[in-house]
């Protein structure tokens, strides 16, 4: 029977290069942060600073917006959030700004536009 981290690490994630915004516990600056790795529990991500474990994080993320989480480990250059609820980390791999029409409608096009 596993155990519990076990388990966890068990989970899907999907590789990725994304960029996100981070607070760190009581700090009032957001950093820009890169995302490695996600999955619906848990992120790792890159941060040239180390932090304890279990210092509460708030996120936002592309396609997910904010989250929160806390820190799960920490080694210089790298760091593993928890997160307190899970997201779909599908959502964060969809093209932003939507999806453009197939043709102008005929009320955006200017005169003796085809």
């Amino acid at each position: 029977m596993p155990v519990d981290g076990q388990q966890n690490r068990a989970r899907s994630r999907d590789s990725l290069l994304l960029v996100a915004k981070l607070q760190l516990g009581n700090e009032r600056g957001i950093r820009e942060v890169r995302v490695r790795n996600l999955s619906e529990g848990g992120l790792m991500l890159e941060l040239d600073k180390v932090v304890d474990v279990g210092t509460p994080v708030r996120l936002d993320l592309r396609g997910i917006g904010e989250t929160t989480g806390k820190v799960a480990w920490c080694t210089q250059g790298r760091m593993g959030i928890a997160l307190d609820s899970p997201i779909d980390p599908k959502k964060a791999r969809k093209p932003i700004g939507g999806t453009k029409p197939a043709s102008t409608p005929f009320y955006a096009k200017g005169p003796g536009e085809p």
